[in-house]
């Protein structure tokens, strides 16, 4: 799949190192799925939808610190829509999301709303300045928000407002953020891990299921055509939350 050419038609700040980009493009994506974004010169990374037309990504890398410099009317290259996203199934939901992972729930939980599902939300930030979408997941239904220094909500990462919860109330789960925060609650509920749903991320290269730089051991799901939403009971069984590849193919430590 060749790139198309996209124009940035707005740059809006949501945290001192995240940003909204909405594209001029509506590709009608699903919750979860991800685009391949092409900053020429640069790289292309994978990127989730926060909405129809917007993705949110956070400054972490060459090609991201490479984006932030793009304002509106600069023009980028896409693929997609990618990917196997989100599901929706219940009456009652239940969203953990952690940074910039709660974009792809935002999107997700509008559009469970609208079908007259109900959906309460758990959201964990480092502190209050990192809050991104807290109107969004309000307007939805309870918030629940954990930092991890205390500045606003519960103290502690996105696990300390399990307490708040009862899982049994609700008919599935769905997760999205860094991987060590995703593996700590999914450990944390494994009786609840057939109805959980979880948007992961791993290095992706080709995009298209042929590299295998995305494959999860051991049975070798592959990430970027399988996922990126993939069922908790299927993660606990892997290398997730343990060790992540790298662009070189090589195991390194999971981060976030």
């Amino acid at each position: 799949m060749r790139p198309i050419n996209c124009i940035i038609q707005e740059v809006r700040s949501l945290a001192p190192q995240i940003r909204t980009f909405q594209l001029e493009r509506d590709l009608d994506p699903g919750p979860g799925q991800y685009v391949m974004v092409w900053i020429r010169g640069v790289d292309e990374v994978p990127m989730s939808f926060s909405g129809p037309d917007t993705i949110t990504v956070q400054s972490v890398g060459e090609a991201t610190k490479a984006l932030f410099k793009l304002g509106a009317g600069s023009s980028i290259g896409l693929r997609g829509p990618l990917g196997n996203g989100f599901v929706l199934r219940g009456k009652r939901i239940l969203l953990i999301g952690g940074g910039v992972g709660t974009a792809p729930l935002a999107f997700l939980g509008e559009q469970a709303s609208k079908r007259g599902m109900e959906v309460t939300s758990l959201l964990g930030f480092r502190s209050r300045e990192d809050i991104i979408f807290q109107s969004r997941f309000e307007a939805l239904g309870d918030t629940i928000i954990t930092t991890d220094d205390g500045s606003a909500g519960i103290m502690g990462r996105a696990a300390a407002g399990l307490k708040e919860l009862n899982l049994f109330e609700y008919d599935q789960i769905y997760i999205c953020g860094p991987e060590v925060m995703m593996w700590d609650i999914i450990s944390r509920t494994r009786e609840h891990s057939s109805k959980t749903q979880a948007c992961i991320n791993r290095y992706f290269k080709c995009a298209e299921g042929i590299c295998g730089s995305c494959c999860l051991d051991p049975d070798g799901t592959r990430v970027c055509v399988e996922g990126p939403v993939i069922m908790a009971d299927r993660l606990l069984e892997s290398e997730f939350g343990r060790y992540r590849r790298g662009p070189d193919g090589s195991k390194g430590p999971c981060r976030g």
